[in-house]
């Protein structure tokens, strides 16, 4: 039997990552579930940027360490992504980009696909590899409801 399966290798079980990427809209930055799953679902992480080469990069932390933000939840708890809203960290990344007007009813956001580097657990994302677009308002519809009768 061993000599039959000479040569072979076992098919590895580990699925492929997908995409990271950073979102970025007014009110928020929002990294997707598959930048948590490259860090290893930090509890805390922190948001490092590099102005000279306009990078933005995500690490994990600890609830200890300065400037650590709320992060994930653990694996197979963190369903959807991750939403940033502290405003120094927003404003901090904001600012390489220009949103877009967005029509009525909708955000103006900016996207960046990011790469990971899972040994150094983090993950870089570049500024000039942005891509802008909006997208329909998502939340509580009785606000959209109040909204449109204030018109």
């Amino acid at each position: 039997m061993a000599s039959l399966l000479q040569g072979f290798e076992e098919v590895q079980l580990v699925k492929p990552l997908g995409k990271t990427v950073l979102t970025v809209t007014d009110s928020a930055i929002r990294f997707n579930k598959a930048t948590a799953e490259a860090l290893g679902f930090p509890t805390y992480a922190k948001v490092l940027i590099n102005d000279r080469t306009k990078q933005i990069a995500v690490t994990p932390a600890t609830a200890k360490s300065d400037n650590a933000v709320k992060f994930s939840k653990p694996d197979g708890k963190q369903v959807a992504s991750i939403s940033v809203k502290d405003a120094t960290v927003v404003a901090a990344v904001s600012k390489y980009f220009t949103l877009q007007e967005a029509p009525e009813g909708e955000i103006a956001y900016e996207s960046i696909v990011g790469t990971p580097y899972q040994s150094d657990k983090v993950v870089i994302f570049s500024v000039a590899d942005a891509t802008s677009g909006t997208m329909k308002r998502r939340g509580r519809k009785k606000a959209d409801k109040s909204e449109s009768v204030e018109e």
